[in-house]
Protein backbone atom coordinates (compact mmCIF):
# COMPACT_ATOMS: atom_id res chain seq x y z
CA UNK A 1 0.00 0.00 0.00
CA UNK A 2 1.29 3.55 -0.95
CA UNK A 3 1.05 6.61 1.03
CA UNK A 4 -0.25 10.10 -1.36
CA UNK A 5 -1.54 13.23 -0.09
CA UNK A 6 -4.66 14.27 -1.16
CA UNK A 7 -5.73 17.04 -2.23
CA UNK A 8 -6.44 18.95 1.20
CA UNK A 9 -2.79 17.64 2.25
CA UNK A 10 -3.67 14.84 4.28
CA UNK A 11 -1.72 11.86 3.97
CA UNK A 12 -4.07 8.87 1.97
CA UNK A 13 -3.68 5.37 1.21
CA UNK A 14 -4.37 3.64 -2.19
CA UNK A 15 -8.38 3.56 -1.27
CA UNK A 16 -8.49 7.43 -0.97
CA UNK A 17 -8.87 6.64 2.74
CA UNK A 18 -7.12 8.88 5.16
CA UNK A 19 -4.37 7.03 6.80
CA UNK A 20 -3.97 6.51 10.07
CA UNK A 21 -1.47 6.83 12.59
CA UNK A 22 -1.20 4.90 15.55
CA UNK A 23 0.18 6.50 18.90
CA UNK A 24 1.63 4.60 21.71
CA UNK A 25 0.35 5.99 24.85
CA UNK A 26 2.85 6.44 27.82
CA UNK A 27 2.80 4.44 30.87
CA UNK A 28 2.13 5.55 34.34
CA UNK A 29 5.92 5.99 35.56
CA UNK A 30 6.06 7.88 32.55
CA UNK A 31 3.23 9.82 33.07
CA UNK A 32 4.05 10.47 36.68
CA UNK A 33 8.08 11.24 35.77
CA UNK A 34 6.50 14.18 33.50
CA UNK A 35 4.33 15.56 36.05
CA UNK A 36 7.05 15.83 38.55
CA UNK A 37 9.19 17.10 35.92
CA UNK A 38 6.53 19.61 35.62
CA UNK A 39 5.68 20.06 39.43
CA UNK A 40 8.89 19.58 41.38
CA UNK A 41 7.29 20.58 44.58
CA UNK A 42 4.84 17.34 44.47
CA UNK A 43 7.74 15.32 46.00
CA UNK A 44 8.30 16.64 48.83
CA UNK A 45 4.17 17.22 49.49
CA UNK A 46 3.81 13.77 48.92
CA UNK A 47 6.46 12.86 51.28
CA UNK A 48 4.98 15.25 53.90
CA UNK A 49 1.41 14.14 53.45
CA UNK A 50 2.46 10.19 54.21
CA UNK A 51 5.00 11.28 56.62
CA UNK A 52 2.48 12.88 58.86
CA UNK A 53 -0.42 9.91 58.17
CA UNK A 54 2.51 7.49 59.01
CA UNK A 55 3.65 8.87 61.99
CA UNK A 56 -0.10 10.30 63.57
CA UNK A 57 -1.21 6.07 63.15
CA UNK A 58 2.05 4.89 65.13
CA UNK A 59 3.01 7.81 67.71
CA UNK A 60 0.69 8.88 70.16
CA UNK A 61 0.06 12.22 70.81
CA UNK A 62 1.52 13.37 67.09
CA UNK A 63 -1.51 15.64 65.96
CA UNK A 64 -1.59 17.32 69.15
CA UNK A 65 -1.76 20.88 68.44
CA UNK A 66 1.16 21.11 71.06
CA UNK A 67 3.20 18.96 69.29
CA UNK A 68 2.66 20.20 65.56
CA UNK A 69 3.90 23.72 66.56
CA UNK A 70 6.77 22.32 68.62
CA UNK A 71 7.95 21.04 64.99
CA UNK A 72 7.43 24.51 63.74
CA UNK A 73 9.16 26.36 66.38
CA UNK A 74 11.88 23.87 65.88
CA UNK A 75 12.44 23.97 62.12
CA UNK A 76 12.53 27.79 61.82
CA UNK A 77 16.33 28.41 62.08
CA UNK A 78 17.05 25.97 59.85
CA UNK A 79 14.02 26.84 57.50
CA UNK A 80 15.32 30.46 57.34
CA UNK A 81 18.55 29.35 56.43
CA UNK A 82 17.10 27.15 54.01
CA UNK A 83 15.56 30.03 52.08
CA UNK A 84 19.03 31.49 51.73
CA UNK A 85 20.66 28.36 50.57
CA UNK A 86 18.05 27.53 48.40
CA UNK A 87 18.86 30.73 46.11
CA UNK A 88 22.13 29.72 45.86
CA UNK A 89 21.61 26.46 44.67
CA UNK A 90 19.26 27.55 42.04
CA UNK A 91 22.08 29.32 40.68
CA UNK A 92 24.29 25.98 40.68
CA UNK A 93 26.36 26.48 43.60
CA UNK A 94 26.37 26.19 47.09
CA UNK A 95 26.97 28.08 50.09
CA UNK A 96 28.41 26.08 53.62
CA UNK A 97 28.96 29.80 55.20
CA UNK A 98 25.50 29.91 55.90
CA UNK A 99 25.48 28.76 59.36
CA UNK A 100 28.69 30.50 60.44
CA UNK A 101 27.64 33.86 59.05
CA UNK A 102 24.36 33.53 60.84
CA UNK A 103 26.17 32.57 64.64
CA UNK A 104 28.80 35.60 63.75
CA UNK A 105 26.08 37.98 63.08
CA UNK A 106 24.20 37.12 66.27
CA UNK A 107 26.93 37.50 68.24
CA UNK A 108 28.27 41.12 66.65
CA UNK A 109 24.45 41.85 67.41
CA UNK A 110 24.79 40.35 71.31
CA UNK A 111 28.16 42.50 71.56
CA UNK A 112 27.35 45.59 70.11
CA UNK A 113 24.38 46.04 72.13
CA UNK A 114 25.09 44.61 75.63
CA UNK A 115 29.37 45.23 75.52
CA UNK A 116 29.81 48.32 73.70
CA UNK A 117 26.47 50.02 74.70
CA UNK A 118 24.84 50.91 71.15
CA UNK A 119 21.02 50.72 71.23
CA UNK A 120 19.74 47.58 69.86
CA UNK A 121 17.68 48.74 67.04
CA UNK A 122 20.96 50.65 65.00
CA UNK A 123 22.96 47.11 66.51
CA UNK A 124 20.21 45.23 64.42
CA UNK A 125 20.58 47.46 61.57
CA UNK A 126 24.73 47.19 61.15
CA UNK A 127 24.07 43.20 61.89
CA UNK A 128 22.08 43.08 58.70
CA UNK A 129 24.71 45.51 56.99
CA UNK A 130 27.22 42.68 57.87
CA UNK A 131 24.82 40.11 56.29
CA UNK A 132 24.31 42.07 53.24
CA UNK A 133 28.31 42.25 53.60
CA UNK A 134 29.69 38.84 53.83
CA UNK A 135 27.01 37.88 50.78
CA UNK A 136 29.13 40.33 48.76
CA UNK A 137 32.70 39.02 49.65
CA UNK A 138 31.52 35.23 48.99
CA UNK A 139 29.78 36.82 45.54
CA UNK A 140 32.69 38.78 44.53
CA UNK A 141 35.14 35.43 45.03
CA UNK A 142 32.79 33.76 43.04
CA UNK A 143 32.28 36.49 40.17
CA UNK A 144 35.44 38.26 40.06
CA UNK A 145 38.15 35.23 41.24
CA UNK A 146 36.12 32.72 39.30
CA UNK A 147 36.36 30.42 42.39
CA UNK A 148 34.14 27.66 42.55
CA UNK A 149 31.23 28.36 45.29
CA UNK A 150 32.05 25.02 46.96
CA UNK A 151 36.03 25.83 47.81
CA UNK A 152 34.93 29.64 48.38
CA UNK A 153 32.01 29.40 50.94
CA UNK A 154 34.18 26.42 52.92
CA UNK A 155 37.22 28.90 53.03
CA UNK A 156 34.48 31.44 53.97
CA UNK A 157 33.09 29.26 56.61
CA UNK A 158 36.07 28.81 58.53
CA UNK A 159 36.89 32.60 58.37
CA UNK A 160 33.51 34.23 59.39
CA UNK A 161 33.91 30.81 62.11
CA UNK A 162 37.14 32.22 63.39
CA UNK A 163 35.84 35.96 63.46
CA UNK A 164 32.63 34.50 65.49
CA UNK A 165 35.11 33.72 68.15
CA UNK A 166 37.09 36.35 68.22
CA UNK A 167 34.30 38.79 68.55
CA UNK A 168 32.74 36.68 71.36
CA UNK A 169 35.86 35.49 73.27
CA UNK A 170 33.95 32.37 73.34
CA UNK A 171 31.51 33.63 76.17
CA UNK A 172 28.06 33.20 76.01
CA UNK A 173 25.45 36.38 76.50
CA UNK A 174 23.10 34.72 78.77
CA UNK A 175 19.63 35.17 78.51
CA UNK A 176 18.98 37.24 81.85
CA UNK A 177 21.53 39.93 80.05
CA UNK A 178 19.88 40.23 77.16
CA UNK A 179 16.42 40.59 79.05
CA UNK A 180 18.10 43.35 81.07
CA UNK A 181 20.32 45.51 78.23
CA UNK A 182 18.49 44.18 74.75
CA UNK A 183 15.25 42.75 74.91
CA UNK A 184 14.60 43.42 71.31
CA UNK A 185 17.02 40.62 70.48
CA UNK A 186 15.01 38.08 71.36
CA UNK A 187 12.22 39.22 69.61
CA UNK A 188 11.58 36.35 67.44
CA UNK A 189 11.52 33.90 70.52
CA UNK A 190 8.33 35.60 71.86
CA UNK A 191 5.48 32.94 72.08
CA UNK A 192 1.99 33.50 70.70
CA UNK A 193 -1.28 31.50 70.34
CA UNK A 194 -3.26 30.54 67.15
CA UNK A 195 -5.88 28.33 67.49
CA UNK A 196 -4.45 26.24 70.49
CA UNK A 197 -1.19 26.03 68.56
CA UNK A 198 1.45 28.03 70.08
CA UNK A 199 4.04 29.79 68.06
CA UNK A 200 6.46 31.89 67.57
CA UNK A 201 7.50 35.08 65.76
CA UNK A 202 10.62 33.03 64.49
CA UNK A 203 8.23 30.80 62.74
CA UNK A 204 6.67 33.85 61.11
CA UNK A 205 9.35 35.10 59.64
CA UNK A 206 10.25 32.01 58.18
CA UNK A 207 7.04 31.81 56.45
CA UNK A 208 7.34 35.75 55.68
CA UNK A 209 11.00 34.95 54.04
CA UNK A 210 9.30 32.08 51.84
CA UNK A 211 6.56 33.93 50.97
CA UNK A 212 8.53 37.04 49.57
CA UNK A 213 10.98 34.86 48.03
CA UNK A 214 8.59 33.20 45.83
CA UNK A 215 7.06 35.78 44.86
CA UNK A 216 10.02 37.33 43.58
CA UNK A 217 11.43 34.22 42.14
CA UNK A 218 7.98 33.31 40.67
CA UNK A 219 6.89 37.45 39.02
CA UNK A 220 9.95 39.85 38.39
CA UNK A 221 12.27 39.41 35.91
CA UNK A 222 15.37 38.88 38.49
CA UNK A 223 13.66 35.51 39.59
CA UNK A 224 13.36 34.73 36.20
CA UNK A 225 17.32 36.01 35.40
CA UNK A 226 17.80 33.71 38.33
CA UNK A 227 16.32 30.68 37.25
CA UNK A 228 18.16 31.45 33.71
CA UNK A 229 21.42 31.48 34.92
CA UNK A 230 21.24 27.98 37.28
CA UNK A 231 19.95 26.73 33.99
CA UNK A 232 22.87 27.46 31.85
CA UNK A 233 24.71 30.29 32.32
CA UNK A 234 26.68 30.38 29.04
CA UNK A 235 22.77 30.64 27.40
CA UNK A 236 21.62 33.47 29.75
CA UNK A 237 25.29 35.77 29.35
CA UNK A 238 24.61 35.26 25.12
CA UNK A 239 20.97 36.18 26.35
CA UNK A 240 21.97 39.43 27.18
CA UNK A 241 21.75 38.43 31.39
CA UNK A 242 24.29 40.22 33.27
CA UNK A 243 25.30 36.80 35.46
CA UNK A 244 27.87 38.47 37.50
CA UNK A 245 25.61 41.37 38.74
CA UNK A 246 22.66 38.29 39.41
CA UNK A 247 24.93 36.27 40.96
CA UNK A 248 26.02 39.11 43.32
CA UNK A 249 22.45 39.61 44.12
CA UNK A 250 21.94 36.52 44.82
CA UNK A 251 24.32 35.57 47.55
CA UNK A 252 23.95 39.63 49.10
CA UNK A 253 20.17 38.17 49.61
CA UNK A 254 21.28 35.40 50.85
CA UNK A 255 23.78 36.64 53.24
CA UNK A 256 20.82 39.10 54.49
CA UNK A 257 18.85 36.19 55.25
CA UNK A 258 21.03 34.68 57.32
CA UNK A 259 21.24 37.76 59.45
CA UNK A 260 17.93 37.56 59.61
CA UNK A 261 17.93 34.15 60.67
CA UNK A 262 20.92 35.35 63.67
CA UNK A 263 18.15 37.33 64.85
CA UNK A 264 15.82 35.10 65.02
CA UNK A 265 18.28 32.55 66.38
CA UNK A 266 18.76 34.47 69.54
CA UNK A 267 15.39 34.67 70.29
CA UNK A 268 15.14 30.85 69.48
CA UNK A 269 17.63 30.33 71.96
CA UNK A 270 17.43 32.90 74.54
CA UNK A 271 21.03 34.00 74.62
CA UNK A 272 24.19 34.79 72.33
CA UNK A 273 25.88 31.69 71.82
CA UNK A 274 29.08 31.34 69.31
CA UNK A 275 28.25 27.21 69.50
CA UNK A 276 24.87 27.38 68.93
CA UNK A 277 23.34 25.62 66.09
CA UNK A 278 26.52 23.89 64.86
CA UNK A 279 24.94 21.46 62.13
CA UNK A 280 22.08 24.07 61.16
CA UNK A 281 24.84 24.01 57.58
CA UNK A 282 23.90 20.39 56.89
CA UNK A 283 21.13 20.73 57.56
CA UNK A 284 19.92 23.57 56.00
CA UNK A 285 20.84 21.60 52.53
CA UNK A 286 19.34 19.01 53.85
CA UNK A 287 15.84 20.78 53.81
CA UNK A 288 16.67 22.15 49.79
CA UNK A 289 17.61 18.71 48.44
CA UNK A 290 14.13 17.29 50.25
CA UNK A 291 12.57 20.08 48.95
CA UNK A 292 13.28 19.05 45.32
CA UNK A 293 15.81 22.51 44.36
CA UNK A 294 18.21 20.41 41.71
CA UNK A 295 21.78 20.69 43.12
CA UNK A 296 22.65 20.86 39.46
CA UNK A 297 20.47 24.18 39.54
CA UNK A 298 17.65 26.29 37.61
CA UNK A 299 15.43 23.85 38.84
CA UNK A 300 12.61 23.61 41.61
CA UNK A 301 10.45 25.74 43.44
CA UNK A 302 11.58 27.37 46.64
CA UNK A 303 8.42 26.38 48.41
CA UNK A 304 9.99 23.27 48.34
CA UNK A 305 12.53 23.91 50.88
CA UNK A 306 9.99 24.91 53.35
CA UNK A 307 8.31 21.76 53.10
CA UNK A 308 11.91 19.86 53.09
CA UNK A 309 12.62 21.64 56.79
CA UNK A 310 9.18 20.20 58.36
CA UNK A 311 9.63 17.00 56.31
CA UNK A 312 12.92 16.99 58.85
CA UNK A 313 10.63 17.97 61.58
CA UNK A 314 7.87 15.63 61.41
CA UNK A 315 10.31 12.49 61.21
CA UNK A 316 12.44 13.72 64.17
CA UNK A 317 9.59 14.11 66.17
CA UNK A 318 7.38 11.28 65.02
CA UNK A 319 10.35 8.96 65.41
CA UNK A 320 11.01 10.51 68.99
CA UNK A 321 7.64 10.21 69.83
CA UNK A 322 7.43 6.38 68.63
CA UNK A 323 10.25 6.00 71.15
CA UNK A 324 13.08 5.13 68.29
CA UNK A 325 16.70 6.19 69.27
CA UNK A 326 18.17 9.45 67.94
CA UNK A 327 20.85 7.09 66.29
CA UNK A 328 18.25 5.94 64.11
CA UNK A 329 16.53 9.13 63.77
CA UNK A 330 19.81 10.59 61.63
CA UNK A 331 19.65 7.49 59.56
CA UNK A 332 16.41 8.14 58.56
CA UNK A 333 16.92 11.35 57.77
CA UNK A 334 20.47 10.15 55.63
CA UNK A 335 18.27 8.09 53.69
CA UNK A 336 15.81 10.98 53.04
CA UNK A 337 18.61 12.52 51.51
CA UNK A 338 19.56 9.69 49.67
CA UNK A 339 16.46 9.19 48.14
CA UNK A 340 15.70 13.05 47.11
CA UNK A 341 18.40 13.05 45.34
CA UNK A 342 18.07 9.69 43.11
CA UNK A 343 14.14 10.75 42.70
CA UNK A 344 16.08 14.21 41.20
CA UNK A 345 18.03 12.62 39.17
CA UNK A 346 15.50 10.46 37.96
CA UNK A 347 12.77 13.42 37.33
CA UNK A 348 15.64 15.03 35.38
CA UNK A 349 15.76 12.57 32.63
CA UNK A 350 12.25 12.80 31.49
CA UNK A 351 11.86 11.96 28.29
CA UNK A 352 11.02 14.94 25.61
Amino acid sequence: MTDTTGDEGLPQDDDGEVAKFEYTSRGPVAVAQRFLHSYPTMVPFIVLLLSTLVFGVIADNFFSAFNLSLIMQQVAIVGTLAAAQSLIILTAGIDLSVAAVMVMISVIMGQLSVNFGIPTPIAILLGMACGLATGAVNGALVTRLRLPPFITTLGTWNVFLALNYYFSGRETIRSQTLDAEAPLLKLFGVRFELGGAVLTWGVVLMIVIFAVLWYLLQHTAWGRKVYAVGDDKEAAELAGIQVNRILMSVYMVGGFICALAAWSSIGRVGSVSPTSFFEANLQSITAVVIGGISLFGGRGSILGPLLGAIIVGVFNSGLRLAGVDVLWQLFATGWLIIIAVAIDQWIRKVSA
